[in-house]
């Protein structure tokens, strides 16, 4: 069996189920000075893997299952091309890894279905957001959330159209902010190709991140191309706010602090929408913080959003035929974080899961769940 690197969530393996599910989580890092350390984390994962399996696995067995975890800890060209954290997910058929551009924390789960809730909360919370900067000659694409902004490098399957070096000779603004191209002979064919470069990379851009995310883009470019992606753009979640600033002369803090006043707003208007819709189902029977009736629910494939909150783990597994919850050790090799099946089940049934800290919840249980009608 082979590893898989993927990035469309959720993939099709992650709703799989069996007697080894193995989710892996760690931190990792950019630079080949420090992807040392991530091979040795890396090892220690696959310590406590194997821990955990031997309860119920004989020792060649275990070092079976676990054979494609060994191919990739001595996979040196992986390991140079990290980024911020890796989630690895392995079954006795597959083995899928995600390249992500959060850090997480490190967490290893051996259950009968996948942990997620922590993928889920790179690809679900409302707090994320990408920064796109962009000028005549190149541009720049960042993945931030509230605490930190990361610039995200050009993967080598970027198509040529925007990988081949770009300039126009001159690009001048008017006094009323639009674009004037200029280059002594042939002015219309340099607006063609500026149109050109700029479609392919909002295409890029939609298809490789937006899309498969759902996450806002933040534009950050002088007002002439400000003006000029606007009118070309088909990217139906760039933030009508952008910063009118040449990107190339902020640093990345600086960008970080004017996209997150942007992105915060958005941020708390949806916080705040969703824990009142809550709410108001609420009082009309229509959502329930009680875990149980959550599970039921669930199960059944009756819930149409549900908050989770995002460091909480209960520990159990779910009865699909008595939709109880069994509770057990978290150490047990079959156990699971209940919260994570409930978010498995619910996107199954194309349910939204949103993941908020602690202090944005409306309650204590962990969840909030707001049913279809």
């Amino acid at each position: 069996m082979k590893y898989k690197i993927v990035q469309d969530f959720p993939n099709d393996v992650l709703y799989e189920r069996g007697d080894v599910c193995i989710s892996i989580y760690m931190p990792t890092h950019r630079y080949k000075m420090e992807n040392q350390k991530d091979r040795i984390m890396f090892k220690n994962q696959i310590q406590k893997a194997e821990r955990s399996l031997l309860q119920k696995f004989s020792k060649k067995e275990v070092e079976e299952i676990l054979s494609p975890l060994y191919d990739l800890e001595q996979d040196m060209v992986f390991w140079n091309r990290t980024r911020d954290a890796v989630a690895i997910f392995l079954n006795r058929e597959h083995c899928i890894i995600y390249n992500l551009f959060r850090e997480i924390k490190e967490l290893t789960v051996v259950s009968n279905s996948f942990h997620i809730k922590p993928l889920i909360r790179v690809y679900q919370s409302v707090d994320k957001y990408y920064v796109l900067g962009i000028n005549r000659h190149n541009f720049k694409l960042f993945y931030g959330d509230r605490y930190n902004l990361t610039e995200i490098e050009s993967p080598k399957n970027m198509p040529d159209e925007i990988t081949e070096e770009y300039r126009l000779t001159t690009i001048d603004m008017s006094k009323d902010g639009k674009a004037m191209y200029s280059t002594g002979s042939n002015r219309d064919e340099v607006k063609k190709e500026t149109e050109k470069y700029l479609r392919n990379v909002d295409r890029y851009i939609w298809e490789n991140y937006i899309k498969p995310t759902g996450a806002p883009l933040v534009l950050v470019a002088l007002p002439q191309y400000q003006g000029e992606f606007r009118k070309l753009t088909n990217n139906k979640l760039l933030v009508e706010k952008g910063i009118d600033k040449d990107f190339e002369a902020m640093d990345i803090n600086a960008i970080k602090e004017e996209a997150w006043k942007i992105i915060e707003k958005i941020y708390l208007d949806r916080t705040e929408m969703l824990v009142n819709m809550f709410n108001n189902g609420k009082s009309k029977g229509n959502a329930s913080a009680n875990i149980n009736d959550v599970v039921k629910k669930a199960v059944e494939g009756r819930i149409d959003t549900i908050l989770i909150e995002s460091d909480k783990i209960l520990p159990g597994i779910v009865d699909m035929e008595t939709k109880e919850i069994k509770e057990m050790p978290l150490e047990d090799v079959e156990t699971d974080d209940v919260l994570d099946d409930i978010a498995e089940m619910v996107l199954k049934a194309k349910g939204e899961v949103v993941i908020l800290p602690k202090e944005k919840m409306p309650d204590t249980t962990g969840v909030a769940a707001i049913y279809r009608y």
